[in-house]
Order: structure tokens, then C-alpha cells, then sequence
């Protein structure tokens, strides 16, 4: 049997692979989490949705341009139907997205919103069931039924009394529809392009949208004028919470396959609740955390259905 087993290098290499890419993919969930963190901490120098979310698509250009210059790519030219679609996509997956999103946080908090934000996967069977024509199976409509009885349950202690709350929800619902149109459209684009090139130009297209939106609603001393800190916070949406996770994550799906992947991506919600605890002191009450159990085992039972 020892002529049988691998070379010990060879296993060393791939068991530290793996490793490697689990350690990725965390990275990339911690990143991805902490994003509403930054943001719920830049609003209280009294910066607006729209000026934040403009400051950190801007920065992120920079950042793509500094990650590329580590790359080397042999590029295809993209046909004109690809270009469409990623203008259309880049709107609808970063740009409006991530407005709507910027939006919410002004009057929601970051552990409410990274929970609604997760629904993203039961949306999008919804549309993909819509656009094929193809009826829900019951273990998935059951699926269903228990994530959104759980988001309930998560969202009334917080919009009993708060319209402005409600207003806040509205716009984290509508970036959670947007981003599960955009995930149910850009698969075959994403075949055609390649996963990071096609990220990178939606998020340079998104960037450009976000800029034209910002000088036609505000004056361009309101960007120059925030506080240090502010763009300090900017900085960080931008580096650790986009771009750094998006190549982790195309790192760890490498390694560890996308499956894995996503199921540590999806811890998202959990980190986020506890990073809001201990730096926003946002507290969920016990019928709040009964929902967040319900809505992760619902979304977790949607995913392995659809696997």
C-alpha cells in the first residue's frame, strides 16, 4: 500500500492549499462583513449615503489599477453584446446596489441590514424560477417560508415606532433585489469574460455611474471638504472591504472550490452582528436572534437545494 500513497511533499502542498484557501475565504467574509461597520462609523461625522458610497468606488479604481500591475492577463477583446451587458451590470450590481445600500444605513443598523443583504440567495431563485418558468419544489418553498417568517421576526422590535427605519429598510430590500438580478443575469458573462476581469470593469463602470449621480446631485466641495476620518473610513471600505476581499475570494474559490466558499461567506450576517456589538453597540433582542437562526437555516436549506 506505501507505493499507493502520495509523496509526502506533494500531499504537504495540497493540505496547505486547502488550508490556504479556507483562510482566504475567511478573510474574504470578515471583509465583506465589516463593510456596514465602516459606514455606520463614517455617518456619525455627518457624511450622507451618496458622498460615502461615491468616496469608496473612487478609491477603488486606484486599487484595481495598483492590483493589476501584480497580474499578468492575455485579455481577449470584448465583443460589443459583452460591453452592453457589463454597463448593465456594473449598474446594477455595484452602482445601484451599493447606492441603495449607502441609503439603508443612515437609518438602519449594520446587524439588520447584513441580514436582510443575505436574503440575496432567495431572491434570486425566486427571479430564476420566474425567468425560466420553472416551479419551486416544496422543500425549497418551505425553504423560503422560514427565511422571510425570520426576517420578521428580526425586523418588527426595530420598525414598531421608526418611519425613518422603514424608509431605511425599503432601500436595503430594493440593493438586495438589484444585487440578486445582477447574480442571476451575469453568469453567462462572467463565462464569457473571466471572474475577475469582469469584476473589475463592472466595478470601474459602477464608479463612473457613482460620479456622474454625485455631480449632478452635490456640489464637488462636499467630497473635499469631509473629514480625515471620514476618508480614512473611505480607505478602508475601498481596500478591505472590496477589493481585498474580492481577490481573497477568487483565491479561496481556486483552492477550496465555490461550494465551501460560500458556505463560509456565509457567516457574514454572524460577523457582522458581532462586529456592530462590540464597536456600535447594536444589540439584538432574544426574538431578533430566533429570527437570524430561522433566516440562516432557511437561506442554508436554499442552498443546498439549488446545489
Amino acid at each position: 500500500h506505501a507505493a499507493d500513497d502520495p509523496p509526502e511533499g506533494k500531499y504537504t502542498v495540497r493540505l496547505s492549499a486547502y488550508h490556504l484557501g479556507l483562510l482566504f475565504a475567511i478573510l474574504a467574509a470578515c471583509g465583506f462583513a465589516a463593510k456596514a461597520i465602516f459606514a455606520k462609523m463614517a455617518y456619525r461625522y455627518g457624511v450622507d449615503g451618496v458622498t460615502l458610497v461615491t468616496m469608496r468606488l473612487l478609491l477603488v479604481i486606484p486599487l484595481l489599477l495598483f492590483f493589476r500591475l501584480f497580474q499578468r492577463r492575455v485579455t481577449q477583446p470584448l465583443s460589443r453584446q459583452d460591453k452592453g451587458w457589463l454597463i448593465l451590470l456594473g449598474l446594477l450590481g455595484s452602482y445601484l446596489t451599493s447606492l441603495f445600500d449607502s441609503l439603508g444605513l443612515e437609518t438602519v443598523s449594520a446587524s439588520v441590514e447584513r441580514m436582510i443583504l443575505c436574503l440575496y440567495p432567495t431572491m434570486t431563485v425566486l427571479l430564476s424560477a420566474w425567468l425560466t418558468h420553472t416551479p419551486i419544489s416544496r422543500p425549497t418553498r418551505n425553504a423560503l417560508l422560514l427565511s422571510y417568517s425570520g426576517m420578521v421576526l428580526v425586523l418588527v422590535p426595530d420598525l414598531q415606532s421608526a418611519q425613518a427605519q422603514w424608509q431605511g429598510v425599503l432601500f436595503i430590500l430594493a440593493s438586495t433585489m438589484t444585487y440578486a438580478v445582477y447574480l442571476t443575469l451575469s453568469p453567462p458573462v462572467i463565462q464569457r469574460v473571466g471572474s475577475m476581469r469582469f469584476t473589475e470593469l463592472a466595478l470601474s463602470v459602477s464608479a463612473g455611474a457613482m460620479l456622474l449621480h454625485f455631480a449632478l446631485t452635490r456640489p464637488s466641495s462636499l467630497l473635499l471638504s469631509q473629514p480625515a476620518q471620514v476618508w480614512g473610513y473611505g480607505v478602508a471600505m475601498a481596500l478591505f472591504s472590496t477589493v481585498l476581499p474580492l481577490y481573497a475570494l477568487s483565491a479561496a474559490m481556486v483552492r477550496i472550490g465555490a461550494g465551501k466558499s460560500a458556505i463560509i461567506g456565509s457567516l457574514g450576517p454572524i460577523l457582522t452582528i458581532i462586529m456592530s456589538m462590540q464597536l456600535l453597540d447594536e444589540w439584538l433582542t432574544p426574538l431578533q436572534w430566533c429570527g437570524v437562526v430561522l433566516v440562516l437555516f432557511g437561506i442554508w436549506q436554499v442552498g443546498k437545494r439549488r446545489h
